[in-house]
């Protein structure tokens, strides 16, 4: 089976294109390596990758439809898993143009091409921002999606819109996954546990914005690739499941675990709530354990100390 993977240098996608070439799949990467952080990062990305099989990656901006055209030609894949996004709540309140650029007009080139080329599944990164302030917990899939409050939401959700249109007129199948907080090794160096193990282990001030009572569903990584095989293994008409833990903790609660991870306490700021950050995210998975045997296995406490061991051996050791 040949696999396009967008996105395929980042967190998520390097575990992905990684588990699809040990189990004897052909996979092509498009990621453009832009610099949201260091394309160094996402260069050393691939390099682990490419020890597990033979690798075809395209330097390519997914708003480029011309490029995208002549590798869709030239690869011929099976089946697209699109991850590659402009990513983060708080980055895309000061570039929403961008993000609209590159998550919604993006998504739609690849939408196009997959109706013009045997694509046999398309598999879409969605984000449990999508749904907003909403004070229904947990978040479930048929849950209405009316109060986003950040443009990453919107064009998320306007991506799993437009993954429906194609569905629905193409007769594509297709399936978004909304995923939850994830983490692991490789995570993005912004985000959340990331930032604070950095801190901890650095003696720095750990900043805990509001007081520390908003609560994140957090979600390992093994889980999260997990399912998105399952999901590409499992062609749908169209699907919307739930990637999450679905055990949701207080920010206030994870800098204490990863404390314990580490062996170092936090030295904490606390400052004011941020705009565009929801007050807890929290997973429904039903429907994606009955329909794709989707089952979280590795909890905070096991996923943490792995996250911290492998800073302290990659990044760490090396400051």
């Amino acid at each position: 089976m040949k696999v396009l993977v967008t996105g395929g240098a980042g967190f998520i996608g390097s575990h992905l294109s990684e588990y699809l070439l040990k189990r004897g799949e052909s996979v092509a990467v498009v990621d453009e390596l832009n610099d949201f952080y260091d394309p160094e990062i996402k260069r050393n990305n691939l390099a682990e990758v490419s020890r597990h099989g033979n690798l075809h990656f395209y330097q390519t901006d997914i708003r480029d439809s011309r490029k995208l055209a002549e590798i869709f030609e030239l690869e011929k894949p099976e089946k697209v898993v699109h991850l590659a996004a402009r990513a983060g709540v708080r980055p895309s309140l000061s570039a929403p143009l961008l993000y609209e650029e590159v998550n919604v007009i993006g998504t739609l080139h690849l939408l196009e091409l997959c109706r013009k080329f045997p694509i046999t599944n398309f598999v879409f990164a969605s984000s449990s921002s999508v749904y907003g302030i909403n004070s229904k917990l947990p978040f479930a899939e048929d849950d209405p999606i009316e109060k986003p409050v950040s443009p990453y939401a919107t064009t998320k959700r306007s991506g799993e819109l437009l993954v429906f249109n194609y569905s629905h007129l193409y007769s594509l199948p297709a399936t978004c996954l909304r995923f939850f907080t994830v983490y692991g090794p490789r995570q993005r160096p912004e985000m959340g546990i990331h930032k604070f193990t950095s801190k901890i282990l650095s003696g720095k001030e750990v900043e805990v914005y509001g007081d520390g009572q908003s609560r994140r569903d957090y979600t390992y990584i093994d889980d999260i690739v997990g399912g998105i095989v399952k999901a590409l293994d499992n062609p749908k008409p169209f699907a919307i499941y739930n990637l999450g833990g679905s055990s949701p903790v207080t920010l206030t609660e994870l800098i204490e675990r990863i404390e314990e991870a580490a062996g170092v306490k936090a030295i904490r700021k606390y400052l004011p709530d941020q705009p565009g950050d929801v007050p807890v995210t929290y997973a429904d998975i039903c429907k994606a354990k009955v329909e794709l045997g989707f089952e979280p296995a590795v909890d905070l406490k096991t996923g943490l100390a792995r996250f911290v061991a492998w800073y302290r051996e990659k990044i760490f050791s090396g400051k």
